[in-house]
């Protein structure tokens, strides 16, 4: 059974640095699906899932601090994402700064877009 919450809570530790983050979009897993079809067939094509997949790319947007330098040229490292208030619900993947977007609007909030790309499999514990 699904049990549904609200995002509140949600947070993102990236190689040691932890953002204010404002939202959160990913990451977006892909698998491939490999073209199985062939000339005997009349009416449909067929596939196979690939044995690995894409771990995706993860979008976030984060509270922009001038003050604080874009992690851009640091190497690959850890990436955890807390899911909601709970303790229990998080995935932690490698991955790395691929796109940094700050924005400045008169009377709001400064905020950064962030994309973060990730290296490798997606763990942890996901309830």
């Amino acid at each position: 059974m699904t049990t549904q919450r609200d995002g509140q809570g949600t947070r993102i530790t990236i190689a040691g640095f932890t953002a204010a983050l404002i939202s959160v979009d990913g990451p977006a897993v892909e698998r491939a699906a490999i073209d199985t079809s062939h000339l005997g067939l009349t009416t449909a094509k067929t596939f196979m899932p690939s044995s690995l997949y894409d771990p995706g790319g993860c979008d976030i947007t984060i509270a922009f601090d001038p003050a604080d330098e874009p992690l851009m040229t640091s190497a690959e490292g850890s990436i955890t994402i807390a899911w909601g208030t709970t303790t229990t619900d998080y995935w932690i993947f490698n991955g790395f700064f691929s796109n940094y977007r700050p924005s400045a609007t008169g009377g709001e909030r400064m905020e950064a877009q962030v994309t973060l790309k990730a290296t490798g499999p997606i763990t942890g514990l996901i309830a």
